[in-house]
């Protein structure tokens, strides 16, 4: 059993099928909402740190005091070789504090949209875990450079740098494979200016028309947060 804390950003997006899969193993998870104040976990308290996503950028300390103890916490936890999974903002999170650019996007992807595995990905323990190709879910502004040392290892028309290994114990994924329907209505009602934001914003009902895309990606998830919990 490892002890997974989780850093939730806003009420609206949780932990989706990745929840599951980690009680199912048989892991203790214990979420830290930082939208409610919640305190930081320091390094000692977990095996397995995941990162989730946000509307607020790696920017917006400002408004969000809260994200500077969050990158310190990350780059710690990182430090001392636990295992660390980023998703869509805690992607770019994880890429900011390994010192690369994370920056707007050309559009907002927001909606399901193919990736499509990188060349370099079978350097990384992660990569033979990710199909050549893959119908994901997407919703973000913002994106990364390659941290150095990373391995690449997906890419969309619309974001050439879409997931990242760093090591064998750190996954960065800008798309989201652990969206379930109501996860993705959720973020349809807290989140609607965004469906208005250009052209690879899908509409609503077109993101909740195909049920089968979401057990799609359920299994590729498992084999990537498998792989994350050998470490």
């Amino acid at each position: 059993m490892m002890r997974v804390r989780w850093l939730q950003h806003v009420p609206f997006e949780g932990l989706g099928t990745i929840e599951a899969y980690l009680v199912g193993s048989g892991h203790f998870v214990q979420a830290a909402r930082l939208y409610d104040r919640a305190a930081l976990p320091s390094t000692g308290e977990f095996d397995w740190l995941i990162v989730m996503g946000g509307p607020m950028g790696v920017r917006d300390e400002v408004r969000y005091p809260w994200l500077v103890e969050e990158k310190r916490l990350i780059e710690r936890a990182i430090r001392d070789e636990k295992r660390v999974l980023g998703i869509c903002l805690g992607a770019q999170l994880i890429a900011n504090v390994l010192g690369a650019p994370v920056y707007p996007n050309g559009c907002r992807e927001i909606g399901w949209y193919p990736v499509t595995r990188a060349p370099e990905a079978e350097q990384s323990p992660f990569g033979s875990a990710i199909p050549p190709t893959l119908d994901a879910f997407h919703w973000h502004g913002d994106t990364f450079d390659l941290p150095t040392g990373a391995v690449h290892l997906a890419a969309s028309a619309a974001c050439a740098r879409q997931a990242f290994s760093y090591g064998p114990r750190v996954l960065a994924l800008q798309f989201h494979l652990e969206s379930t329907p109501e996860s993705v209505a959720s973020l349809i009602e807290n989140c609607p200016g965004d469906l208005d934001s250009g052209p690879c914003a899908q509409a609503a009902d077109a993101m909740l028309s195909d049920e089968i895309r979401f057990a799609r990606i359920a299994p590729v998830l498992e084999g990537l947060v498998g792989r994350l919990a050998v470490g």
